[in-house]
């Protein structure tokens, strides 16, 4: 439950991180704080400017495990409004995208996961209630 009101008070919070990535300054042209893309799956990729991840902090963990079973902090877990789990994948540099989980169980700080981005992956673990806000709207203008 901490979790959820946690991750609610983030999403409040992220039109006001975002929306001040994108104000203009008289020096230098408006930068696109978030470029949003529309993918197969219906999900978007998110690409951060480099000031935007900056200002929400991204942090990232790569999976853990082997086999079968997976885990990731549970810092990188997040629940939308069905209560189903995701993560956001940090293939590439400033560029997110949501992923499915299945969570097992939470041990701790860690969730044991059966289902989610392979070993190695890297995870978002601080900023991705913001990314999560920021894919659906909330906020920030779109």
């Amino acid at each position: 439950m901490k979790r959820i009101a946690r991750t609610l008070m983030s999403l409040a919070l992220v039109g006001l991180v975002i929306g001040g990535c994108n104000q203009a300054t008289t020096s230098a042209p408006k930068e696109e704080a978030i470029h949003l893309e529309e993918q197969a799956s219906g999900l978007k990729q998110l690409t951060l400017s480099a000031k935007a991840a900056e200002r929400l902090g991204v942090e990232t963990a790569p999976v853990a495990g082997s086999g079968s079973l997976l885990t990731v902090p549970y810092a990188a877990v997040i629940y939308d409004a069905q209560g189903d789990t995701w993560s956001y994948v940090n293939a590439e540099p400033l560029v997110f995208l949501r992923e499915q989980i299945t969570v097992d169980e939470i041990d701790g700080d860690t969730a044991v996961l059966s289902a989610g981005p392979a070993v190695g992956t890297s995870v978002v673990t601080t900023g991705a209630a913001e990314l999560y806000g920021a894919e659906i709207g909330v906020g920030g203008g779109h």
